[in-house]
């Protein structure tokens, strides 16, 4: 390497693990801390670092690419390194495990270029022990989980969604607010729950939002519309027109436009199907 010129009129620091912190006690008298700043010594194991999730969710670490997807942008990733694991944890769940391609001098490397000894290795999920993963809803409302196509919801098509696998059902939820949004029978034995990809183990349990949910539709010829399998008669006077309806448990509030809102109480149990009305058939007259 070349030999950095140091000018006279200049003086070099002293090391942060050298460097003498004086702290004053209760009677005034200064004392001297000769305790190090950080311990700057490599363990000989393990090491851990954090990352920043780029914008594009693809992400390199120790030469080993990392999809973890734009959803995640921004957030900061703690790499736990070995011999024979990698871990990838999120504000202390792991997300992602794979098998390590690094050696002792790796680590060393690693430690040198900022990483620092890690502690014990983030426990492995336990057999019947709930767990999540991500997935994108195709545009038909379904997802592939262990190999098999299952249903979710079409309302929820082309969304990013958060599933937690119990032993008997999958919930549906929502990444970011962990808004509950459907369940569904699990299919899948515990087998095939331990080899899914970005397997990791379960948060909180999802709750159903408390606000009712709004949907469009569209009235028939006679002013009937359909909403969760259940038919409303609004009269002719509504014919042809799109009503937004407000869905709960147990009632369907019509909200027409500027008039006062009509309360039908609820007969069924059926899902919301989706949330825009149907397209109109060719011919059909629009009111504008």
């Amino acid at each position: 390497m070349l030999p950095v010129w140091l000018p006279s009129a200049l003086t070099a620091a002293p090391s942060p693990a050298t460097t003498e912190v004086t702290n004053a006690d209760d009677d005034g008298e200064v004392s001297a801390d000769h305790s190090s700043a950080a311990d700057t010594s490599w363990a000989g194991g393990p090491v851990e670092v954090d990352k920043v999730v780029p914008t594009s969710g693809n992400m390199m670490f120790a030469g080993r690419q990392f999809w973890l997807g734009p959803a995640r942008a921004g957030q900061v990733v703690r790499f736990w390194a070995g011999v024979d694991l990698i871990h990838a944890s999120i504000a202390g769940i792991k997300i992602k495990t794979v098998r390590s391609h690094l050696a002792v001098t790796d680590l060393a490397r690693l430690f040198g270029e900022g990483a620092v000894n890690a502690g014990p290795s983030p426990p492995p999920i336990e057999d019947g022990s709930a767990v999540e993963v991500d997935r994108i809803v195709s545009r038909g409302g379904t997802i592939t989980l262990g190999g098999k196509v299952l249903v979710a919801a079409e309302i929820l098509a082309s969304r990013r969604v958060g599933i937690r696998i119990e032993p008997d059902t999958l919930m549906f939820f929502d990444p970011d607010s962990r808004e509950l949004l459907r369940v569904r029978a699990n299919p899948l034995n515990p087998a095939q729950v331990a080899r899914l990809r970005g397997n990791r183990p379960a948060g909180p349990p999802p709750r159903p939002s408390l606000e009712p949910i709004r949907v469009q539709r569209r009235a028939s010829n006679s002013g009937i519309v359909m909403v969760c399998g259940q038919k409303i008669a609004l009269g002719r006077l509504y014919r042809w027109q799109t009503v937004t309806i407000a869905v709960s448990e147990t009632t369907l509030t019509v909200e027409p436009a500027d008039q006062d809102p009509k309360i039908f109480r609820r007969t069924t149990t059926t899902a919301v199907p989706n949330i825009k009305p149907t397209r109109p058939r060719p011919g059909t007259p629009q009111v504008v």
